[in-house]
């Protein structure tokens, strides 16, 4: 069964960085592209960086510039690290594949919390 577990998270000041990681079993991780959504408050779950099984990436406009994605295949983890962060950043991170949609399985997700 697949499960995926979320850490990192943690309140923060604007400007400020985090590093978050998740780690993924119950799937072959390396065959997957994966990406980081966020959930702010009010609002949809949204996609907001992608890494494919070869490390080739792509970001939302909101983090382009200021967040990094990466994997390390042999540890079937996710990374994404953030930095030059705003308060706009708040919310819950969930790591999930690059498809993924409200019937697939879903971590508890990490909060992030952004002071100004």
């Amino acid at each position: 069964q697949v499960q995926l577990v979320e850490s990192g998270g943690g309140l923060v000041q604007a400007g400020g960085s985090l590093r978050l990681s998740c780690v993924a079993s119950g799937m072959r991780f390396n065959m997957y592209a994966m990406s980081w959504y966020r959930q702010a408050p009010g609002k949809e779950r949204e996609s907001i960086a992608t890494i494919s099984p070869g490390s080739n990436t792509n970001y939302a406009d909101s983090v382009k510039g200021r967040f990094t994605i990466s994997r390390d295949n042999t540890k079937d983890t996710v990374f994404l690290q953030m930095s030059s962060l705003k308060s706009e950043d708040t919310g819950v991170y969930y790591c999930n594949h690059i498809s993924a949609n409200h019937d697939d399985v879903w971590g508890q997700g990490t909060q992030v919390t952004v002071s100004s």
